[in-house]
């Protein structure tokens, strides 16, 4: 890929610098990235009757296969971010994907319980350095449209992330786990992407390396900041904890209630991921429209009704009312993470990796919580109680105005 020659907008950017343009190319080789990443990183999630077959697992076992990925990554991420905030470092990208390539290889290999662990392990620390360094880079690109670009690069990791399940029904459940060595390749070519990108993320480094920069203020009190910090982190608590419900037991339930078989279970999960990329491309670009405050609340507090439906709904119901349920809930998170980023100008790489971290970190408590509960009572109760969690949503009506004009 030909590095661009459009630089990025930063927070901070000199203010008698030209308007920058939307750099298409990198977001695009970025979003790619982060498909291919998260494609790998689904397909754990995916295995997951396959593992449970092979060593007998229990749901708090499952649990703790999900919790160990995402404490990996989420432990990580942001003092990842805080470090390149001062330290740029261009070329961890392809490095954090070697982490990831590695985990990749011992999970086909994996012949005992601790091994998926450590397997898991690995591929939640590529996570923890891959999501905050990207996340400055797409901004960087934005040409100062940050919600697009936060959207082209989350859908990129969403429609990778219901790629998994698709690729495990059609390729690893019938042939057994040994198959998952095939997705070496995606990661070298994540690899072999992720090092053109830093070629340029590196150019930018030279072309803005010692000019004056102009430090962007937010003109919010600090009181303000701190409570919409605080509301911005229990929102992604209400979505991650629910999409852990989703992403670790959906087929199980499916199996349990409906009686359907693994392959078509998984079928389900991708179409859930699928409708997921689909609403995150919503949630970006009409928060630059309309203020990201009103993506955020009409996201979360939106998506009740259906998720209060789904646990009474039949098989027919449960497809359409999982598309309808990830289509919503997916527009928030770009939208909350631009808004942070907007709340702390020029921390953008804090920023990113705390609101990554923490939600990967949610995910990954609420997978487990969630086996405890499933485990001691029933997979279906999991889902009565969770279809609550978005009532939190309501408390987006305190976030402050924050809108800013691309």
């Amino acid at each position: 890929m030909a590095i661009s020659e459009q630089t990025g907008a930063l927070a901070g950017k000199p203010a008698s610098s030209p308007p920058a343009r939307t750099a298409f190319g990198i977001l695009g080789a970025i979003s790619l990235s982060h498909l291919l990443n998260d494609m790998i990183q689904s397909l754990i999630l995916a295995l997951y009757p396959l593992l449970q077959a092979d060593f007998s697992l229990s749901f708090m076992q499952i649990g703790m296969i999900t919790l160990t990925f995402q404490l990996a990554s989420s432990l990580l991420q942001p003092f990842v971010g805080y470090y390149t905030d001062k330290y740029p470092m261009p070329w961890s990208l392809p490095i954090g994907m070697c982490f990831t390539l590695c985990g990749l290889i011992l999970l086909a290999m994996a012949g005992s319980f601790t091994t998926v662990l450590i397997a898991a392990a690995l591929v939640g620390t590529g996570s923890s350095v891959f999501h905050p360094e990207s996340s400055r880079v797409a901004r960087m690109a934005s040409g100062g449209r940050h919600g697009l670009a936060q959207s082209l690069f989350q859908v990129g990791g969403n429609f990778g992330s219901s790629l998994g399940p698709l690729l495990a029904a059609l390729i690893i459940a019938p042939y057994g786990k040994g198959n998952v060595g095939w997705f070496v390749l995606a990661a070298l070519l994540a690899i072999v992407v992720l090092v053109q990108v830093s070629r340029w993320y590196a150019a930018q480094q030279k072309v803005n390396k010692g000019k004056p920069v102009e430090r962007a203020v937010n003109p919010l009190p600090r009181k303000k900041v701190v409570l919409a910090i605080g509301i911005l982190l229990a929102l992604i608590f209400s979505k991650y904890f629910y999409m852990a419900s989703i992403s670790s037991y959906f087929t199980f339930y499916l199996m349990d209630k409906f009686g359907i078989g693994v392959q078509t279970s998984q079928f389900y999960l991708f179409a859930f991921l699928f409708a997921v990329a689909a609403g995150t491309v919503i949630g970006g670009p009409v928060g630059d429209k309309i203020g990201r405050k009103y993506v955020i609340w009409g996201s979360i507090l939106g998506v009740t009704p259906f998720t209060l439906l789904l646990p009474w709904a039949s098989l027919w119901w449960t497809g359409v009312l999982i598309v309808i349920i990830g289509f919503i809930l997916a527009s928030a998170f770009s939208a909350i993470l631009v808004y942070a980023q907007e709340l702390l100008p020029g921390r953008i790489g804090m920023v990113s990796g705390l609101f990554f971290g923490f939600a990967f970190g949610m995910g990954g408590l609420g997978a487990a919580v969630l086996g405890v509960v499933a485990d001691h009572t029933s997979i279906d109760l999991v889902y009565k109680i969770c279809a609550f969690l978005p009532l939190l949503g309501i408390l987006a009506i305190f976030l402050p105005e924050n809108r800013h004009k691309a």
